[in-house]
């Protein structure tokens, strides 16, 4: 400006750039715009990228989204979560450094720092760093977040670059970060975020790593061929890892700076569970439980409460009425929390129903949260409230099996209301029974009731050791659980010697012995019997010393001492009514016709097993009355009364199979067959001996008397050319066979045993 020379010179509105406000310009101009910001190098920001294992499902699949999405003509967009360390960086890391050739327009990256202490990035912020990266200098950057957004999708409208939004806390934090154009973004989180899906998303969550591929990359940590000297060990250490990728890569950094250690030495650190988490940090770097800490961190408190009570529980898996048992109301919305923050895994299509469970690590974690965070009185109710839940619950399933059965005492005395079970987890589905649906639910939550049993008294209450193993009663024949039936009542008679209960001393006795009879361990099992007789005679309890009396019978019937067996049923049978059971008093009737069978006296057994079966009929027992009916048959067999053996037969395998009753189904099939073999009819007699065989090996008792006897039948019955050649097909001879008996279709379920309920347990 000159003299009085005046230059007005207005600018009004918003403008993004470079301004020059001139009145009178001379000699050369130099303007620094949009021209000279292309001329920025681009920016390569990502990290560089680490090995990975196992996860080519994983980019097949971003890969085959952004090959719709540009095929469309959209940006693509893709969102990995997953647990804390489980890699997802890696992932998103390995897929974009992949895609620099066809991206020469750069790499931005940005640690959006969803569990930082001083709180997640600001978007603001993070795409002004962005506009710096792509040239604007900083003076021009917009003041708004509005007018950088505007600004920066401008730029990268023309413009094919790649775009790491790491350690995402919201879709809402995200979308403002979005490139236009046919740009590439990927965003990583420790929760899931199925907004982004509305913004064309697609979403992955990444499990841990399968055993192989955690010991591959163990192996591409150490890298000095321990894994190849080791396989077993590394395996283990793997394993304790959980699948956690950041967990292997930290016991092998940890060992690859330990060059002359064996990986065993890392076994053992890590074998401790106390000690595990400890064991997987890096002093200053890397850490398991720092990761976990974080992914914690922001719970709505209910979640986070949850997340440690849910640590003291002591199965893997749970259900939302457990929840429930242990927050109230606000259950549903922390187990939501809790998913979406990827510490819980929905196991419902692996279990059917809402269940879930902790990664190995969350779990520790969880426990620690437990004894760090809550107080010594919350973590005594919690565990009463899962103890008394899962007992209250099995004993609803029981009384659905076993209508009025005489059980041991429950108590309930300790202020604890639990949760009952959903009442679908309870609904027979496909034509069940209710007894079969009850079943179900007692066998799917049987873990969970192990470690109760288990921990009973650690979580102070060791009475529900022997409560819920008596409760667990109908369970373990009906399904053969042999190894939980006697691990149950090995827990729980011990826990009743130590507390001074000597009726469920004699439960757990008398019902443990009857496992050990199912397993074959006959003469354990009588001297537990002959335990528990002492016991109620000590005691005064004359009905439980006439029980022990068919007990002892039955071990001596297995040990092949008939007379002994027959002696002892017989004043049983002539006891127990004296005394007002009449159920167990016709069992011990129909163990003596077993005997009188086994002896050839079919008279004295048909007699019997009559006599039994009509009390069992109005006792509502249909599945001793059903095997009542099949002894009478076999005895009639023997009698030659065939017509009458055939009703019996018949009747009673439709009965048994109905009851999925596997072992006495085959045995009444062997009956079916003598009866066969009487007419003469050889054919139909083979056919009824395979199908028993069938059954006896699929109930796993092929080994049985009853299935070797009937396997001798068949081979004898068997015609020369069938034993010349083995493999020759069977053709109806002469013996053209009759219509089948009822109930000999296909067993509806091979499950079942003679043992349940045969002594009036």
């Amino acid at each position: 400006m000159r003299g009085h020379e005046h230059s007005v010179n207005e600018l009004s509105g918003t403008v993004h750039g470079f301004v020059v406000q001139a009145s009178s310009v001379h000699g050369g101009i130099h303007v620094s715009g949009p021209a000279a910001r292309e001329e920025t190098p681009p920016p390569w920001q990502l990290p560089p990228a680490v090995r990975i294992t196992d996860r080519a499902d994983a980019l097949h699949a971003l890969e085959v989204h952004r090959n719709r999405a540009s095929a469309e003509g959209h940006p693509t967009l893709a969102a990995v979560s997953g647990l804390g360390g489980v890699g997802k960086t890696a992932v998103a890391l390995a897929w974009l450094h992949a895609l620099r050739p066809d991206f020469p327009g750069g790499q931005l990256y940005a640690d959006l720092g969803a569990q930082a202490p001083e709180g997640p990035a600001d978007p603001g912020e993070v795409v002004a760093r962005f506009l710096r990266a792509l040239g604007v200098p900083v003076g021009q950057v917009p003041p708004t977040l509005g007018e950088r957004v505007a600004l920066y999708r401008s730029l990268t409208a023309d413009r094919r670059l790649v775009v790491l939004l790491d350690d995402a806390a919201t879709a809402a934090q995200v979308r403002p970060l979005l490139p236009a154009g046919r740009c590439v973004t990927a965003v990583t989180s420790r929760r899931r975020m199925p907004g982004l899906s509305l913004d064309g998303g697609h979403v992955i969550h990444l499990e841990p790593l399968s055993a192989d591929a955690a010991v591959e990359l163990l192996d591409a940590t150490l890298a000095d061929g321990r894994v190849a000297a080791q396989p077993e060990e590394a395996r283990a250490l793997v394993l304790l890892c959980a699948g956690l990728p950041l967990a292997v890569r930290i016991a092998g950094a940890r060992l690859a700076a330990r060059p002359k250690q064996g990986i065993t030495s890392m076994v053992r650190a890590l074998s401790q569970e106390r000690e595990r988490l400890e064991a997987l940090a890096i002093e200053g770097d890397h850490d398991v439980r720092a990761a976990l800490d974080l992914s914690c961190r922001g719970l709505p408190p209910a979640a986070a409460r949850l997340y440690r009570l849910l640590g003291l529980h002591p199965g893997r898996e749970f259900g939302v009425p457990l929840a429930r048992t242990l927050l109230g109301g606000e259950a549903v919305e922390a187990l939501d929390a809790l998913h979406d923050a990827n510490l819980l895994v929905d196991v419902a299509e692996e279990t059917g129903g809402e269940r879930y469970r902790f990664h190995d690590l969350v779990r520790l974690h969880a426990t620690e949260r437990a004894a760090r965070d809550g107080s010594a009185e919350e973590r005594t109710t919690a565990l009463l409230r899962i103890g008394h839940h899962y007992l209250a619950n099995a004993c609803r399933a029981e009384q659905v099996v076993e209508p009025g059965r005489d059980s041991l005492e429950r108590n309930f005395t300790r202020g604890v209301e639990p949760e009952a079970v959903a009442a679908e987890d309870f609904a027979p589905v496909d034509g069940q029974t209710a007894a079969e649906a009850a079943l179900d639910w007692l066998e799917r939550e049987l873990p969970n009731l192990m470690a109760v049993v288990r921990h009973a008294r650690a979580m102070g209450a060791p009475e529900l050791a022997w409560q819920l193993t008596d409760a667990l009663w109908p369970l373990f024949p009906r399904r053969k659980l042999y190894r939980e039936w006697l691990e149950s009542h090995r827990e729980g008679l011990l826990t009743a010697e130590e507390e001074g209960d000597g009726e469920a001393c004699c439960r757990m006795l008398t019902s443990g012995a009857l496992g050990r009879l199912a397993t074959g361990d006959h003469a354990e099992g009588l001297a537990m019997f002959e335990r528990a007789a002492v016991s109620f005679e000590e005691r005064g309890d004359a009905l439980g010393h006439a029980r022990t009396l068919n007990y002892r019978g039955l071990a001596h019937r297995r040990l092949g001492r008939l007379d002994s067996a027959a002696e002892l049923f017989a004043r049983a049978a002539a006891a127990l009514p004296a005394l007002g059971d009449l159920r167990a008093g016709a069992l011990a009737r129909f163990n003596l016709a077993d005997v009188a069978l086994a002896e050839g006296r079919y008279e004295d057994a048909a007699v019997d097993a009559e006599a039994s079966r009509l009390v069992l009929e109005t006792a509502g027992d249909a599945y001793n009355a059903a095997r009542a009916a099949g002894l009478t048959g076999r005895a009639c067999v023997g009698l030659g009364r065939l017509d009458r053996a055939e009703r019996e037969l018949s009747a009673a395998l439709s009965a048994l199979r109905a009851q999925a009753a596997g072992f006495e189904a085959a045995r009444v099939l062997g009956g079916l067959a003598q009866l066969s073999e009487r007419r003469g009819q050889p054919y139909q007699a083979r056919q009824f001996y395979r199908e028993a065989l069938s059954l006896y090996e699929s109930v796993g008792r092929s080994g049985s008397t009853e299935a070797v006897e009937a396997e001798a039948r068949l081979g004898a019955l068997e015609p020369p050319e069938a034993r010349a050649r083995p493999d020759a097909p069977e053709l109806p001879g002469a013996d053209t066979p009759p219509p089948p008996a009822p109930g000999t279709g296909p067993p509806k379920e091979k499950r079942g045993e003679e043992e349940r309920g045969g002594a009036g347990a």
